[in-house]
């Protein structure tokens, strides 16, 4: 119960029987919870003000110890009346903002030791049950002060696609521009089409001479071959598979030098 020492200590000269440490302990809960002590009675005084501290005369009666709170927000007051009932204390506390009412019945036996009231350190025990019989007889029904909006998350670090190999890539937005890709005259395209069967690269392992990774200036099919094609004979644009050699000097292979599919078929 951090912070309920030194508060002890500044009260310890007033603490005489143990409901008094018992008082002190359930004072400090409350602070703890977003409420300060305004002061004794039923009626406020003259220049109250909130604080953590108890006030003076607090153990004067060690039947009924009554002690008024304000939260910090000043959305809630509290009347907290402590009554003992031979070894028991029962605690009523009024919000008289909601006018909603709680009450907790405490063993003192059960949370202070009689014969160490003057160590700190062994007079408290079952700290945490006391804790917990507070919050959920007190602060809860009463609701509390508002607390603090809790911090978002932090957002998740951003995951590329290309850290994760079995991960498909974004398909492409309409509207936007399409992804380069590598060009058909470099000569480590070959290959590539096999590689992806999605289509996303070009190459295939067929060596076609027109994009062996040399340019070939001049060629147009579509503007006729002399002395095989009239000009217009193949389409602008149009695919179009030589059926000759197209000029003097051509380096490459000759497609006409790639065996039919099957040849080596018997049933062919």
């Amino acid at each position: 119960m951090a912070g309920l020492e030194p508060l002890y200590a500044l009260a310890r000269a007033a603490i005489s029987r143990p409901q008094d440490a018992l008082v002190c302990g359930i004072h400090w809960e409350l602070v703890r919870h977003g409420y300060r002590c305004l002061g004794t009675g039923d009626q406020p005084g003259p220049d109250e003000r909130k604080s953590e501290l108890l006030p003076t005369g607090w153990e004067a009666n060690k039947e009924v110890y009554t002690l008024r709170y304000k939260s910090t927000n000043d959305a809630h007051e509290l009347l907290l009346k402590a009554i003992m009932v031979e070894d028991s204390m029962i605690l009523n506390v009024m919000d008289r903002s909601s006018q909603k009412v709680a009450d907790v019945t405490l063993a003192v036996a059960d949370y202070i030791n009689p014969e160490h009231l003057d160590d700190f350190h062994k007079v408290y025990k079952n700290t945490e049950e006391l804790r917990t019989r507070i919050a959920s007889g007190i602060i809860a029904p009463l609701g509390g002060p508002v607390e603090k909006a809790k911090k978002e998350p932090e957002s998740k670090r951003e995951e590329h696609w290309d850290e994760n190999p079995l991960r498909l890539p974004p398909r492409q937005p309409m509207g936007t521009r399409a992804p380069s890709r590598p060009s058909p005259l470099s000569p480590f395209a070959v290959g590539g089409e096999d590689l992806d069967p999605f289509g996303g690269r070009s190459g295939g392992m067929i060596v076609d001479p027109l994009h062996s990774g040399f340019p070939h200036p001049g060629i147009d099919p579509s503007s006729g071959i002399p002395g095989r094609l009239p000009p217009g004979a193949v389409p602008p644009g149009a695919r179009f598979d030589p059926f000759g050699p197209l000029g003097a000097g051509r380096p490459g292979p000759d497609p006409d030098h790639l065996p039919p599919p099957g040849y080596d078929d018997m049933f062919m």
